[in-house]
């Protein structure tokens, strides 16, 4: 993502001020000692197609939030394969002119999309509108292909005013609904009041903020995978 706007990932939220909240650990962390569940089953392909946030800005490759949520579902001994398709710099509209070139790039279709695109609208100040056309052309071509999707939902900073802030913040929700998708509400939840697992940007995580993510976001991803996939 852009580096301009810094605010992104503390201040596009709730306005709380005072010191930041630790994170504490999550469902879904892997203790030491603690016993993995073997892999079984098919493998499940999730296509984790978004910006820098996906991409791993940063990170060594190992240390991306696709390739670390692959670690942890197969220590719930799902076979998962997760692809990862993140583009730094991406915005809801390159990621719509490059969706479908992805898609039939892949060996098989994906039992999964995790769609996460639109923290770059926010830093560039693309109307709502816009991003919601956009998130509607890319839903229309996973419905199409019959491919269920999670959306990673984004929040906009207030600095942008109330109205603009409202209409960024619904549109996830509404897309969720009207595609029958799965939803992350705000994705980063979980972390951005701790400027401790943000990059000096505040705005990508560090390898440890990815963690946390993984371990608050894993449950949501393993119920928005098909029922058959889960129970083979």
């Amino acid at each position: 993502m852009m580096g301009s706007l810094a605010l992104l990932a503390t201040a596009a939220c709730s306005g709380d001020a005072g010191e930041p909240a630790v994170a504490e650990p999550r469902t879904g962390e892997i203790g030491d000692g603690e016993m993995t569940i073997p892999v079984m089953g098919d493998e499940v392909r999730i296509l984790a197609f978004g910006d820098s946030l996906f991409a791993g800005y940063n990170l060594a490759e190992e240390e991306g939030y696709p390739e670390r949520l692959e670690t942890a579902l197969r220590a719930r001994g799902i076979n998962a394969r997760v692809i990862d398709a993140g583009v730094s710099g991406d915005t809801s509209a390159a990621g719509r002119a490059r969706l479908g070139f992805v898609l039939e790039a892949q060996d098989e279709s994906p039992d999964l999309v995790m769609l996460e695109l639109g923290g770059n609208d926010l830093l560039r100040g693309i109307q709502p509108d816009q991003t919601r056309a956009n998130f509607e052309a890319m839903l229309d071509e996973l419905a199409r292909r019959e491919i269920p999707v999670l959306l990673m939902g984004m929040r906009a900073p207030p600095n942008y005013g109330p109205q603009y802030q409202a209409q960024f913040d619904a549109l996830y929700g509404e897309l969720a609904q009207q595609y029958d998708a799965g939803l992350i509400p705000f994705w980063l939840e979980d972390i951005y009041r701790d400027r401790s697992l943000f990059q000096s940007d505040r705005i990508h995580p560090t390898a440890e903020g990815i963690e946390a993510l993984v371990a608050s976001t894993i449950d949501e991803v393993i119920a928005a995978l098909p029922e058959d996939e889960t129970d083979s």
